[in-house]
């Protein structure tokens, strides 16, 4: 059988699952709390406490991780490098990693083979992390995730509640990504495995975070939220943060290596699914 191993199977690794349960696989997935298991269980995943249970990485043959690196470094790599370096059994490996390790490119645009700048320790730990699993030896896949959204993750509660602001900040833009549109990616590339592969996941419009809540806004047919200044706006260190880089990602070569289309190419799209979605 064809087995799953999804340590930190989180928001991401939940839209892969369904593609390849469909197909008869078995899925085992990680989470931190009895709670959370029960939910993966629900969803006809095999949850497994991590840390704590011990991870069969040699029934795998294919993994995925989803944990993002701490303070010290990558947990994972942490608790079991010498076990991956050995696990020469895996057919696909994959990591979850994060647009940000290309740092601010003040709009412009960035691709793979872009310089890694990450002007944030997030970042930085990112690129650490990426070498890291690099230096493993395993068919490795490291998808660089820009802001993710889906059900659940989007701008209409705080729209809803009044709570939302349309940040200002001159030339800034972000890319983004549909969570459904990730599992599609991540299923195409197990059926396509190419180690050493890096692929950009995000979708074909960076625009201004702006644009986004005042969109959610009208299509929630309700005020557009008030423009705040970057400069003045009360806002918490790690939200900052997001805003000390602006760059436009392009996604050409999971469209052309990959063969994939999105399902939701710009937000206005992905909005609209998630509203029909909630309104049934």
């Amino acid at each position: 059988m064809t087995v799953l191993l999804s340590i930190g199977h989180g928001f991401s690794a939940r839209a892969l699952a369904p593609r390849l349960l469909a197909r008869g696989w078995r899925v085992i997935g990680t989470t931190r709390s009895e709670d959370k298991a029960e939910l993966l269980r629900a969803e006809g995943i095999e949850p497994l406490i991590w840390p704590g249970a011990e991870l069969p990485l040699a029934e795998a043959t294919h993994l995925l991780t989803s944990v993002a690196p701490g303070k010290t470094g990558d947990p994972v790599l942490a608790a079991m490098e010498e076990a991956l370096k050995a696990a020469s059994h895996l057919k696909w490996v994959g990591y979850l990693s994060t647009t940000g390790v290309y740092g601010d490119h003040q709009g412009g645009w960035v691709d793979e083979n872009a310089a890694l700048t990450p002007a944030t320790k997030r970042g930085q730990a990112r690129v650490q992390a990426e070498a890291g699993w690099q230096a493993l030896g395993l068919p490795l896949h490291i998808f660089r995730l820009a802001g993710i959204y889906g059900p659940g993750r989007g701008p209409f509660a705080k729209v809803r509640a009044g709570t939302a602001r349309r940040i200002i900040k001159k030339g800034q833009v972000f890319s983004r990504i549909h969570v459904e549109d990730i599992g599609a990616v991540l299923e195409a590339s197990i059926d396509q495995p190419n180690p050493g592969a890096v692929y950009n996941l995000c979708d074909d419009d960076p625009a201004p975070p702006q644009d986004v809540i005042e969109h959610a806004a009208e299509l929630l047919g309700l005020p557009v939220p008030p423009a705040v200044p970057f400069e003045e706006a009360d806002m918490s260190p790690m939200a900052r943060s997001f805003y000390a880089e602006s760059k436009r990602v392009r996604n050409d070569r999971i469209k052309h290596e990959l063969g994939v289309t999105l399902r939701y190419p710009d937000y206005r799209s992905g909005l609209a699914a998630l509203l029909a979605n909630e309104t049934g």
